[in-house]
């Protein structure tokens, strides 16, 4: 089994990070609470938010790219987009 580090260990804050969630694609309103649940945590404009549809068009990939500032966000962010409903994956 590997070894698990912290993320202060992975990665150097401040710095932009990419979190994928995927659901499905008939879930009209999926973009927007991935938006809304990143927003909680801290203010992500809109054009940081990037969709995509599987090639068979049943799936969706939420891309939202953040500025963080700390592991904090991090941990915070996963956390909450964990708890999101139809969410499949988490990247």
């Amino acid at each position: 089994m590997a070894d698990r580090h912290a993320p202060d260990e992975l990665l150097s804050f401040p710095c932009r990070y990419e979190f994928k969630v995927f659901g499905s694609a008939t879930d009209d309103a999926f973009s927007e609470t991935v938006y809304q649940a990143v927003n909680q945590i801290m203010p992500v404009e809109r054009d940081a938010l990037r969709v995509r549809l599987s090639s068979g068009g049943k799936y969706q990939s939420i891309t939202v790219l953040v500025r963080l500032e700390n592991s904090a966000q991090l941990t915070k962010i996963y956390a909450i987009l964990r708890g999101i409903e139809g969410m499949l994956y988490l990247l």
